[in-house]
């Protein structure tokens, strides 16, 4: 079995071709046939030795992806299902740049037959991160949501799943005007290009001046800091990522007037009922169409280290997979 191994975490050199024994099927596990696997910035992050928790190399990288049920899925996943899957890391016996995989039944969800493998593939982490964490900050039909980088995973997911959902304002932003104008393109219609207005102005204009009740940040650094000063009334900022920075700078009266508030976000450390209330609202919304996950390109398995490189250095819009 090919697998994408990291043999030390040194950075994309590390990140070598090798060969496994296919996974056996045990304590309750379901062996899949792997057809694509998306790529994360916590790949990278691993990859570079900055992970803040205890991994040890080797390590096969990859946290989600799509398959097709060989062995183990019983009635719910029969033999030939396309499924597709997230987990810690450690859930399946290493990660999912590999041709097979042995994973928890309770990790599988059924690919909606609108939606293809590699598509699929890049739906997990960031969907059941946008869904469980816009549940937490208690979100409902008729609020303001902001989630900053539209074309990052977790700020487009955010925005389809609140616009979708009933959002009053479903905001995202970019430093880059070529994706305000992709996203306007894609009908993201409330985009704010932080190249022309700083982010809180362009929510407040938004917002008629009100703000966001919601704001979801993936990015952290700098954009914390100025979404922060966007927030409503008694908003919350959930932050669960630092692409950008794990650094910023907080005015904390931008927490005391409006009474606002900020928490952090795991999806690792989320209850699997978490997880699974929130695949029954998403898989709904993509049987509809009213989510459509966006794929910037794919990669064959092989080359997993340009595929890692051209999502951090060339920050695309939408989901890098590898095909397998």
């Amino acid at each position: 079995m090919r697998a994408m191994r990291a043999e030390e975490f040194s950075g994309y050199e590390g990140l070598k071709l090798v060969d496994l024994p296919k996974p056996a099927v045990s304590d309750g596990r379901v062996l899949l046939r792997m057809t694509a696997a998306g790529v994360t910035p916590l790949d990278h992050t691993i990859l570079s030795g900055t992970f803040p928790h205890q991994l040890k190399s080797p390590l096969v990288l990859g946290n989600e992806g799509a398959g097709v049920v060989e062995v183990g899925g019983g009635t719910d996943f029969p033999v030939g299902s396309r499924v597709m899957f997230w987990g810690t890391y450690g859930a399946f016996e290493d990660g999912t740049y590999r041709e097979w995989v042995a994973v928890r039944k309770e990790d599988l969800c059924l690919i909606p037959d609108i939606v293809d493998d590699v598509s699929a593939a890049g739906i997990p982490v960031a969907y059941l991160t946008a869904q469980v964490a816009l549940a937490r900050a208690g979100f409902r039909a008729g609020k303001t949501v902001l989630a900053p980088a539209i074309g990052g995973s977790i700020g487009n997911a955010v925005t389809q799943l609140a616009r979708a959902l009933g959002a009053k304002h479903a905001m995202s932003s970019t430093t880059n005007h070529a994706k305000a104008e992709q996203a306007k393109a894609l009908g993201f219609h409330e985009v704010i290009d932080t190249s022309l207005e700083k982010l809180a102005n362009g929510v407040r204009r938004i917002t008629g001046g009100y703000g966001a009740d919601i704001v979801i940040d993936g990015i952290g650094g700098e954009v914390l800091s100025e979404a922060i000063g966007a927030l409503a009334p008694e908003g919350s900022l959930t932050t669960l990522g630092y692409s950008a920075s794990r650094k910023t700078t907080i005015d904390v009266t931008n927490l005391i007037v409006p009474q606002a508030s900020i928490r952090g976000f795991n999806l690792f450390a989320q209850p699997p009922a978490a997880r699974a209330n929130a695949w029954n609202v998403i898989v709904p919304l993509l049987q509809s169409g009213a989510i459509k996950p966006i794929v910037a390109k794919t990669f064959p398995l092989a080359k997993a280290a340009d595929a890692l490189r051209y999502l951090v250095e060339g920050r695309p819009f939408g989901r890098v997979v590898l095909t397998i």
